[in-house]
């Protein structure tokens, strides 16, 4: 087994909602949005692991956790075996050297006033990496070689305005390797380019993770481009995680409805994709995260559900040997 990176367990965010005036005096006990709702994984180092679901599902709020931009509301996250839920300011600012993220929009996560050479240089001036402008120069265009924008200095002086879709985010991943990071979190890296690009940039990711010995949790709503560039992949839905397995199994042999359901709604879906399952009819809208069904919270979009799925929350078990899945069809078999 490889070493684990990342090992999260419990992971809880919730976000509390402000009481209206006729709540708070008639006592209406204080709500909470439940983002993330007891999540525990592993990410092994040299590993792909996908987060994958429908906007609202977690996942993006569970990377932010992992590279500290939230705080979890309980729970614990370890990197190397470090918790570092508990690191002092110091040892958090090491740990932002090992750990980067890619965010979905790759101009509104530009500062528009920056050029390509400001938008390098800024993390290393923060981190205090290289003395002199000569050598913060030296790694910048090193970082733009890496993402393939040569020649480099044809790219130092440019806004990102006067980059392409494709461009932005290839800073945006060069932004994110200039620390020489272990683990990088990409949030939806694609979602936004063009679908000619799309390939090309995970290509290039798959790239430098070779070439620089990187992790990743890959975010995404998309199984297609999860299957194609990830090891594993969780299912999350409505904060939880409802199944995981290697990438192929899943695809090949969802268990969740929800997962089949996923695979049904992709558009154009490879062969594989379309023989193994039909489509599912699934009832409604994702219920909100602030009003949380009981049971399994996925019981009133179900076409399978029976007694236990409205009082009873499914436990995660693993059907096979690596393939988890929460479901009554099978706890309850």
């Amino acid at each position: 087994m490889a070493e684990v990176v990342v090992k999260v367990e419990n992971l809880k965010k919730y976000f509390p909602l402000r009481r209206s005036i006729v709540e708070f005096l008639k006592r209406v006990p204080p709500r909470s949005v439940k983002a993330v709702d007891n999540v525990s994984f592993e990410i092994h180092k040299g590993e792909v692991f996908a987060l994958a679901g429908e906007s609202g599902c977690g996942k993006t709020t569970t990377g932010r956790l992992i590279v500290k931009l939230l705080e979890p509301t309980s729970g614990k996250i370890y990197f190397n075996g470090t918790d570092i839920t508990t690191l002092s300011r110091e040892e958090e600012k090491e740990y932002r050297k090992k750990a980067q993220i890619i965010f979905q929009d790759p101009y509104g996560s530009l500062n528009p006033r920056f050029r390509v050479y400001n938008v390098l240089e800024e993390p290393l001036i923060l981190q205090g990496i290289g003395e002199t402008k000569s050598e913060r120069e030296e790694l910048i265009i090193r970082a733009l070689e890496s993402v393939r924008m040569v020649p480099p200095e044809e790219f130092l002086g440019r806004f990102p305005h006067q980059l392409s879709g494709g461009q932005r985010q290839r800073v945006a991943i060069a932004r994110a390797l200039i620390l020489n990071p272990e683990f990088i979190v990409a949030d939806e890296p694609v979602s936004m380019l063009d679908l000619s690009i799309r390939a090309e940039i995970l290509n290039l990711m798959e790239d430098v993770k070779k070439r620089f010995g990187l992790t990743y949790l890959y975010i995404t709503h998309d199984l297609s481009t999860a299957r194609y560039f990830s090891d594993r992949i969780a299912i999350m839905y409505l904060g939880k995680i409802v199944e995981l397995a290697d990438s192929d199994t899943l695809v090949e042999n969802p268990l969740h409805p929800y997962t089949k359901a996923l695979i049904a709604a992709v558009p154009e879906p490879e062969p594989s994709m379309k023989d193994v399952i039909k489509e599912i009819p699934i009832k409604g809208e994702v219920p909100s995260a602030a009003n949380v069904p009981p049971g399994c919270r996925f019981h009133p979009r179900c076409p399978y559900r029976f007694e236990p799925c409205d009082k009873e929350e499914p436990p995660f078990i693993e059907v096979e040997p690596g393939h988890w899945v929460a479901c009554h069809l099978y706890s309850k078999r």
